[in-house]
C-alpha cells in the first residue's frame, strides 16, 4: 500500500511521480499507470479523485487488477518520465467528510437502536445508507441525528490501522470485513470500529454537521437520505434563497408559508374545476351551433391545433344530442392530421372502418369502435382534403 499516497495522508493535494505504463484499455481509453499516486481510485463507496496530471484533465481512476489506472483527457508527451499531480481538493475533502460522516451516522443508528448498516452510496447532492430495518420514526431519526452532531461538537479522533484476519478479534467491529488481507480499520474509540478503504479526516469535528433529509422503505430495509459537512451549508443555502424568494411571491412570512402554499394549491385547484366547467358549457355551444349545420345527418369540420381530447368531447356531446348523427372531425396540429368519428345509436355505420379506411392517406394509426373512433398520421395531405375523403366513405 505504500505506493498509495492517499493512505499515508489523505490530507496530501499535490505530489510527483514515475510513470510506469501508458496504455489504451479495451473501450478505448487512455489509461496511465503511476509508481505511486494520492488519486483516490473508486472503491468501498467513495467516488474517485479528479484533478490534473501535467495539467491535463484527469477524467477518472480506477484500480483494476492490482494498478491504479488514471485515465486522462490527452495523451501525455513521451517525455514525461516523472509528471506532476494535482488532486481536486474540494472535491477530496468533500467526500472525506461525508464518508466520515456516514461511519458517525451508522454507527450512531446501530448503537440507539441496534440498526445495522448493508448499504451505502455516495453521490454528487445526497448519500443514502439501507438500514436494516423495514420501519424508521421520526424520534429515531432525531435522536440518530442529535448523537452523530454530539460525536461532531466532542471532536473525537479518526484512526486509521492496519491488520491482519487474526488481529480483528481484539476489536468490536460494526460488520465483517470483505477482504482478507491488508485490512484497514477506520476507528473511532469507543464508538466506531469499521474496516473501510476509503478518505477520512484526522478528527469527527471536520465533519462539520450531519443531516438526515429524508427516508423511505426499500423493501424490507429503510434507506435513509443525509448530508454532511459543507454540503449542509450549501444546501442550506440554496433552500433559505429558495424560501426567500416564496416569501416575496407569496407575501407570506417564513412561518406561515407552509399555509400559504396550501392556499394557493387549493384556490388553483378551484379555479381549474371552474376552468373545466366554462369550457364544458362551451363545448356544448360549440356542439349546437355545429348542429344547427349539420346536413344529412352529418355534422363535419376541419380544425386547427385542437387536441384529440378535446375533439372527442365534442363528438360526444353532439351524438348525446342527436342520436342520428354521424361526426366528422379533422384537425391540423402542426405537422400531424387528427380525426375523430362518432355515431348516434339511431346509425349503424360503422366508424372503425371508416377509420381504417381514410387512416392509409396519412400513413396513420388509430382504432376504437363501431361506434367511435379515433386516429391520427402525418400532415400529407391538407384537413379539408381528408375531410373530403371521409366523406366520400361515409356516402
Amino acid at each position: 500500500m505504500e505506493n498509495k499516497l492517499f493512505y499515508q495522508d489523505p490530507y496530501i493535494k499535490t505530489f510527483s511521480a514515475k510513470v510506469v505504463t501508458q496504455r489504451i484499455d479495451e473501450n478505448g481509453n487512455y489509461y496511465i499507470v503511476l509508481d505511486q499516486t494520492a488519486f483516490y481510485p473508486t472503491g468501498g463507496g467513495q467516488p474517485h479523485d479528479v484533478g490534473t496530471i501535467e495539467n491535463i484533465k484527469v477524467l477518472n481512476v480506477e484500480e483494476v487488477e492490482g494498478e491504479v489506472r488514471h485515465y486522462l483527457e490527452t495523451e501525455l508527451d513521451d517525455g514525461n518520465a516523472v509528471v506532476h499531480g494535482v488532486i481536486d481538493w474540494e472535491r477530496r475533502f468533500d467526500h472525506m467528510q461525508q464518508h466520515a460522516g456516514q461511519h458517525i451516522l451508522s454507527a450512531a443508528f446501530e448503537h440507539l437502536f441496534g440498526y445495522k448498516t448493508v448499504g451505502f452510496h455516495l453521490g454528487n447532492e445526497t448519500l443514502t445508507i439501507d438500514l436494516e430495518t423495514e420501519n424508521l420514526l421520526e424520534s429515531e431519526a432525531l435522536r440518530v441525528e442529535e448523537l452523530s452532531n454530539q460525536i461532531i461538537i466532542e471532536n473525537w479522533p479518526i484512526e486509521t490501522k492496519w491488520v491482519t484476519e487474526e488481529e480483528l478479534v481484539k476489536y468490536n467491529l460494526r460488520k465483517e470485513t470483505k477482504v482478507k488481507e491488508d485490512i484497514r480499520l477506520v476507528i473511532i474509540p469507543d464508538f466506531d470500529y469499521n474496516g473501510c478503504g476509503g478518505t477520512h479526516p484526522r478528527a469527527t469535528c471536520e465533519v462539520q454537521a450531519i443531516k438526515i433529509l429524508d427516508w423511505e422503505r426499500q423493501k424490507k430495509k429503510t434507506r435513509v437520505q443525509f448530508i454532511c459537512g459543507n454540503r449542509v451549508i450549501k444546501q442550506l443555502s440554496q433552500k433559505h434563497k429558495v424560501l426567500m424568494e416564496l416569501t416575496k411571491l407569496l407575501n407570506a412570512p417564513v412561518k406561515d408559508m407552509q399555509h400559504a402554499v396550501s392556499r394557493l394549491i387549493e384556490n388553483g385547484k378551484t379555479a381549474e374545476k371552474e376552468l373545466e366547467q366554462i369550457l364544458e358549457t362551451i363545448l356544448h355551444y360549440e356542439a349546437t351551433s355545429l348542429l344547427d349545420k349539420m346536413e344529412k345527418k352529418i355534422v363535419s369540420n376541419v380544425f386547427q391545433n385542437r387536441s384529440i381530447q378535446d375533439l372527442q368531447k365534442l363528438a360526444r356531446i353532439i351524438i348525446a344530442k342527436d342520436e342520428e348523427a354521424i361526426v366528422l372531425f379533422v384537425s391540423h396540429n402542426e405537422n400531424r392530421l387528427q380525426l375523430v368519428c362518432a355515431r348516434g345509436n339511431e346509425e349503424k355505420v360503422s366508424m372503425k372502418k371508416v377509420m381504417g379506411e381514410a387512416l392509409p392517406f396519412i400513413n396513420g394509426k388509430g382504432g376504437g369502435s363501431d361506434s367511435f373512433a379515433q386516429g391520427g398520421g402525418e400532415a400529407l395531405i391538407s384537413n379539408e382534403q381528408m375531410l373530403k375523403h371521409l366523406l366520400e366513405i361515409i356516402q
